[in-house]
């Protein structure tokens, strides 16, 4: 039978296409993560601005939570929709709205793939440099939800430095159009930016200006073997001070093991420890010269081993994809992952404390190890073994998050680099924010979400 509230919603907002199969239920209900069982009322795929108002403020007066929902390729349970609630799917609104070549933005429609806005930008000599390897299936909204980061924050930044404008549709049914792409705005707070990492608990991102900029000199890339943990950093600052960095990423040996299993071609003869993948200014000589010598001073030191540098784009894609391939290849496993930072300066003491706690933790479990180094964030994946039960192995690997949490309070880190809080990290926010900035927040929620009806139970509890 069906639910009488379809009936009201397709009534309250004409036209709207609605999907209720059990397929489509389950596959719009969940994120990456798979740990919920998605039990959403029904999927609502609204093809503009209108129809989303609309489809809140039916909520509002039914009293239906709802979930905003892009690639959902989040990794923290942010898009899950496990108790009955409204999912709303942007993914119909996925056009260009407009290009502003003397601003340089590009205005998109919130379901518009990450890679088909880098595609657009480029189209007009331009990109939109925030870049990450799930480009091909998240969302620019999701993105704008989460602040997310990518490999190149060392030379970009986060999402957030690329954001002229927003409009948001507010858990009130209110449509806001915030900042609308100026350089100078000192005229009271900026909303725009509160929205950036609400994880759509406070309003719907529908459409975003992007600040573009000019394509970066000619580039190339470097992998580098390495013999320890420890050594990380000084082969960071050897870099950094000899080049223009665009990204310095970091994987383990298993990390690697897992990637070649899933068909990427190995770099080396032999396996080592560590490894790091790093992407350069390269558009001349000296450029060359300078990468050649921070090199040789590392392998000097002792910091590297080994090391290859591309010689075409093609083998650079290679060396590119034993870091971005990670995710993927150990997705089968069912990773338990953690997302954590900490400032760039207090990563080797951070570094040496969580190995020592999670090789204590996780001695029958395998713990793939991969970062942005240069902008102190690492990337925690615990793999189950087989014969292990889903709720033990959550049950096991929940015990040492809180010990990892502690160890994060004591570097004043964040549970949460890029991912946002969602459902996952939410027992763990105290240890990042202070009991008075989480009243403030429950306070900013009040005010955008009245009824408490947006991404219900994410971020914290009503």
């Amino acid at each position: 039978m069906t639910d009488p509230r379809i009936a009201s919603l397709e009534r309250a907002v004409h036209g709207l296409r609605l999907k209720t199969d059990p397929a489509d239920l389950e596959h719009y209900g969940r994120d990456w993560t798979r740990r919920w069982t998605p039990a959403p009322l029904a999927i609502a795929l609204p093809a503009s601005v209108a129809e989303v108002q609309a489809v809140v403020q039916w909520a509002n007066a039914e009293g239906v939570a709802v979930v905003p929902s892009g690639g959902r390729t989040g990794l923290s349970g942010g898009a899950v929709a496990a108790n009955g609630e409204l999912v709303l799917s942007l993914e119909r609104m996925n056009q260009v709205l407009d290009f502003n070549a003397v601003d340089r933005t590009l205005t998109v429609q919130a379901g518009m793939v990450l890679e088909a806005v880098h595609n657009a930008a480029l189209e007009q000599g331009l990109i939109y440099p925030v870049d990450f390897a799930a480009r091909g299936s998240c969302s620019i909204g999701g993105n704008i939800a989460t602040n997310a980061g990518g490999i190149r924050v060392i030379r970009y930044g986060n999402t957030r430095e690329w954001i002229a404008g927003l409009k948001v549709v507010t858990g009130a049914g209110e449509v806001l159009d915030l900042n609308r792409a100026l350089v100078k705005n000192s005229s009271g707070y900026d909303f725009r930016q509160l929205l950036v990492g609400s994880e759509g608990t406070l309003g719907i991102v529908v459409e975003a200006t992007l600040r573009l900029t000019e394509p970066p000199p000619p580039a190339n890339v470097m992998l580098l073997a390495l013999p320890s943990f420890e050594v990380l950093m000084q082969v960071f600052s050897a870099f950094r001070a000899r080049l223009r960095l665009e990204a310095f990423e970091f994987f383990t040996d298993r990390a690697l093991g897992h990637v070649l299993a899933h068909g990427a071609q190995a770099p080396f003869d032999q396996v080592y420890p560590f490894y790091v993948v790093t992407e350069y200014a390269a558009g001349d000589d000296a450029q060359e010269a300078a990468a050649l010598a921070a090199f040789e001073d590392c392998m000097t030191q002792g910091w590297v081993l080994d090391g290859v540098i591309s010689q075409s784009e093609a083998q650079a894609q290679q060396l590119w994809r034993l870091r971005e391939g990670i995710t993927e290849a150990v997705a089968r496993y069912k990773p338990y992952k953690n997302d954590i930072s900490v400032r760039i300066s207090a990563m080797p003491a951070f570094l040496e404390r969580t190995q020592a706690l999670l090789g204590e933790a996780y001695p029958d479990f395998e713990v793939v190890w991969f970062g942005h180094i240069g902008d102190g964030n690492l990337h925690i994946n615990v793999l189950k073994p087989d014969g292990y039960g889903d709720a033990e192995f959550i049950t096991a690997c929940e015990h040492v998050t809180k010990l990892l949490a502690q160890v994060l309070s004591e570097f004043e880190g964040s549970i949460s680099a890029e991912h946002g809080i969602g459902l996952v990290k939410k027992p763990y926010l105290e240890g990042t924010r202070s009991a008075a900035e989480i009243a403030l927040m429950r306070g900013v929620k009040q005010v955008f979400d009245p009824k408490g009806l947006l991404n219900p139970g994410k971020l914290f509890d009503a």
